[in-house]
């Protein structure tokens, strides 16, 4: 984190930090945390991408899974359902 005294285009709340150096030529552009994700396209990765329906078994618990944001392999048998891949993921 570069440590500073800026003050955000958007709202004009101070920012003391920023995680690049900012470019002098640049200042007017800088945005506090909130302003820049205001001003962020909300876009989704799961929602943009296509799910792909068929017949599986989850491999944690054993319950159906009826669709999928990838094409599985073939054979593929370490399958899980949102629950059980979130689970092992946190």
């Amino acid at each position: 984190m570069v440590e500073g005294n800026w003050t955000c285009s958007g709202c004009g709340a101070a920012i003391t930090q920023l995680p690049f150096a900012p470019s002098p030529d640049r200042m007017d552009a800088l945005k506090c945390r909130d302003c820049f994700k205001k001003d962020r396209p909300q876009t989704s990765r799961s929602s943009d991408r296509p799910m792909v329906e068929g017949n599986w078994t989850c491999s944690g618990c054993g319950g159906s899974i009826t669709q999928l944001p990838f094409q599985p392999r073939e054979g593929s048998a370490d399958l899980k359902c949102r629950d059980c891949f979130k689970s092992a993921r946190a």
